[in-house]
């Protein structure tokens, strides 16, 4: 992690500076002369001065002006007109043009030669301004001029240092603390509230906390779910298995009469014993279904499961309520297992004579599936218990595994829906399967 935060933080750094000082470099190369004139205290208000002394005090002054500023700045002028005549002598040694012609051709000139043009506010005539200014001078006063640059310089680079580190702190502390909620997660020690304070930020870093934290709690409910579904099954399957070990038991030592009589209730142990295998592979399967969602029509499904109910209890009625357009996506195994437990528990429970009553609702974008018996409901203590696996409220049968609704529940979840169980308010109980009208595909 710190080597990427030094990676991070000298990629800014380097990247700000490079940019910062080649257009500083550039601009300095390509307005270099301009630049000159517009800083050079010697030059940037000549020419206006000049030209103001001339027009209002004639040639003498003009070459009096060139005379006192040569003494002062040790800068040689020369003035000339639209048509590149002189107006005054200037200040320009004897021979200086034959001997820069010379120096030009081979590269030693021992000064450098600006020129600026230059029309007064109040004037039609414009002067061209020709300047020779020494390199030890030019040297001199850039040395000087550039102290303020270098301070302004020098600020920036702290300025730029600060920035470079709070940009790279604010992207490589978050990921620290992504780190940490990786590790603590492999760990089985995550808190689902460690990342809510990253999760507030609103840009890419908090939509990934806060999906990780969804990540996180969706694990760690799964981690404990399956705990306490391998606790429970090790708990259910304790009793069939020690029934069967006592009944061969007694078989080995049982006559041929009484070996005869003990063949069936091993058989009813082994059948036992494979329905609950069969409900705990089906719980297993709910959350590991990988294939695509179907369209399901639920009219169909429903009139299916119903016509298998009265098949298996034909003392009972069954009232059902749906329109053939109800549709959503999902899986068909699913919802036929969860939908077949749910009308076998109400079987169970609800009294001869008394309709069971199956109903298929769309309100907007959620669909609702209910299964309500006339039994005697459950007692609203153990209300908030049902559905978990294993689980069978006091005066259940005891011929179920306390699988059934669980079932339900997961199939539910894995729809992207809820199981709704409560008691009805005119007596009975009713199961509610909550479900999206229309769901994209995992």
């Amino acid at each position: 992690m710190r080597s990427l935060f030094w990676r991070i933080f000298a990629t800014f750094w380097l990247a700000i500076a490079v940019v910062a000082g080649l257009s500083l470099l550039l601009g300095h190369a390509l307005k270099q002369d301009d630049w000159i004139l517009a800083r050079h205290p010697g030059l940037k208000t000549l020419a206006r001065e000049w030209s103001e002394r001339f027009e209002t005090q004639g040639a003498l002054a003009g070459q009096q002006y060139l005379e006192q500023h040569r003494q002062r700045w040790r800068i040689n002028v020369q003035v000339l007109d639209e048509l590149g005549e002189p107006l005054v002598r200037g200040t320009f040694p004897a021979r200086a043009a034959a001997f820069e012609a010379r120096a030009r051709h081979q590269e030693r000139l021992p000064w450098r030669r600006l020129t600026e043009e230059y029309q007064g506010p109040g004037s039609a005539e414009t002067y061209l301004f020709i300047y020779r200014i020494p390199l030890s001078e030019l040297a001199s006063w850039q040395r000087d001029s550039l102290l303020w640059p270098a301070s302004a310089l020098g600020i920036a680079l702290v300025v730029l240092t600060l920035c470079s580190l709070l940009l790279t702190f604010s992207i490589t502390g978050p990921l620290g603390r992504l780190r940490r909620a990786v590790h603590d997660l492999g760990q089985t020690s995550y808190q689902q509230d460690s990342l809510a304070r990253l999760a507030t930020r609103r840009d890419e870093l908090g939509t990934l906390a806060c999906d990780f934290n969804r990540m996180g709690a969706r694990l760690q409910g799964l981690i404990t779910s399956q705990r306490q579904l391998l606790h429970d099954v090790s708990h259910e399957l304790r009793s069939p298995l020690a029934r069967l070990r006592i009944a061969l038991a007694l078989a080995e030592r049982a006559g041929a009469e009484e070996r005869a009589r003990l063949w069936p209730r091993l058989a009813q142990e082994c059948d036992r014993l494979e329905g609950l295998i069969s409900e705990i592979l089906t719980l297993a399967r709910v959350d590991s279904e990988t294939r695509p969602r179907e369209h399901i029509a639920l009219a169909a499904l429903l009139h299916k499961l119903c016509e298998d109910a009265r098949l298996l209890a034909p003392q009972q009625h069954i009232a059902l309520s749906v329109t053939d357009e109800l549709s959503l996506q999902g899986w068909p195994p699913l919802l036929e297992r969860a939908l077949d437990n749910l009308l076998r528990n109400a079987l169970r429970f609800n009294p001869p004579g008394q309709p069971l009553e199956v109903s298929a609702e769309c309100h907007g974008a959620q669909l609702a599936i209910r299964v309500r018996d006339h039994g005697p409901g459950v007692a609203s203590e153990h209300l908030s218990r049902l559905g978990e696996p294993f689980f069978r409220a006091p005066g259940q049968s005891s011929s179920g595994h306390g699988l059934g609704l669980a079932i339900a529940r997961r199939a539910a979840q894995r729809h992207g829906g809820q199981l709704q169980l409560a008691n009805h308010p005119e007596g009975g109980f009713v199961a509610t399967l909550q479900l999206p009208v229309t769901t994209a595909s995992d």
